[in-house]
């Protein structure tokens, strides 16, 4: 796929979280480069800006998994998609804290908490912890009670905790196949997840065909816990799966979603708050951009 020379120019004038993965996905630089500029992202730009606002115990906004979204967990969350060194001492630190501060009864609990175990928040657990290193005796037991509540459709969903719900639902499913890919843990069960959303196209009702929910057709960035098809694409982009035609619907609709400047949007955000806003909807967005070429890219070079 060639990259057109005005949007690499417009994607390399961004922020160095933009910049690394322009050279790795899209550019195939010598990784040399690749990490050199990676390592920009702890020291300049969104990241450095989101390590200076940690507090002095650990923590981000004082907060645990709330306030959405300047908690540490979706702060956390957020420097990993910018690919942060899972080296960081910060990082590490804050992270160290989320599992300080839950009770594991199956899954993870907030000790604040008096409902049950959440498999999105488990998922996010487990998912932070294999990226930054953070080592805990309770991270089996809470791999294999998310792993024994995957449902017989192939995915998962909070709600069956609380209601019973035996259908899955996107958006869990997708949280726990990342947290999958990054502790490169069970193949057997993700593929099974990645069937759910296979047979749904990425968006649509099974039954009808229907489009499920308008929001997973419109692009976001951060995604935070929400689905959408490109944040699907680019799950199945980075694990290699295979090939599979039950793709192509949601790929011709992210083609159609291009702009005539070659760009993509950001079509949908995500309201709570933040600690600054990366990108607007009125202007292209070099996130979606990024991720909508890699994504394009990797489907081209395996068809």
């Amino acid at each position: 796929m060639t990259l057109d020379s005005d949007v690499q120019r417009w994607l390399l004038e961004g922020d160095p979280a933009i910049r690394w993965q322009v050279m790795d996905d899209l550019l195939d630089r010598p990784q040399s480069s690749v990490q050199r500029e990676r390592s920009k992202v702890a020291t300049a730009g969104w990241g450095k800006a989101l390590l200076d606002v940690q507090d002095p115990e650990g923590t981000w906004a004082h907060g645990i998994y709330s306030r959405k979204w300047v908690s540490t967990t979706y702060t956390l969350l957020l420097l990993w998609r910018m690919g942060l060194p899972p080296t960081n001492d910060a990082a590490r630190r804050g992270c160290a804290v989320l599992w300080d501060s839950v009770i594991v009864d199956g899954g993870v609990l907030l000790k604040t908490q008096t409902v049950p175990p959440d498999i999105c928040i488990s998922a996010f657990w487990l998912l932070l912890a294999a990226y930054y290193g953070h080592e805990d005796d309770r991270i089996p037991a809470v791999l294999e009670w998310v792993l024994d509540h995957q449902l017989d459709d192939g995915g998962w969903n909070c709600a069956t905790i609380r209601t019973g719900s035996s259908h899955s639902s996107f958006h869990t499913t997708i949280q726990v196949l990342e947290a999958l890919q990054v502790m490169d843990a069970n193949a057997e069960a993700a593929a099974r997840g990645r069937e759910f959303l296979l047979e749904h196209r990425l968006y649509r009702s099974h039954r009808t065909g229907e489009v499920a929910n308008k929001a997973f057709t419109m692009l976001s960035f951060p995604p935070r816990w929400h689905y959408d098809i490109l944040r699907a694409l680019d799950y199945f982009r980075a694990v290699n799966a295979p090939v599979d035609t039950r793709l192509e619907d949601a790929l011709d609709l992210l083609r159609s979603k291009r702009r005539k400047d070659g760009r993509w949007p950001v079509q949908n955000k995500h309201g709570g708050l933040v600690w600054f806003d990366m990108e607007t909807g009125r202007q292209p967005s070099r996130w979606n951009t990024l991720r909508a070429l890699r994504v394009l890219r990797g489907a081209e070079d395996s068809a």
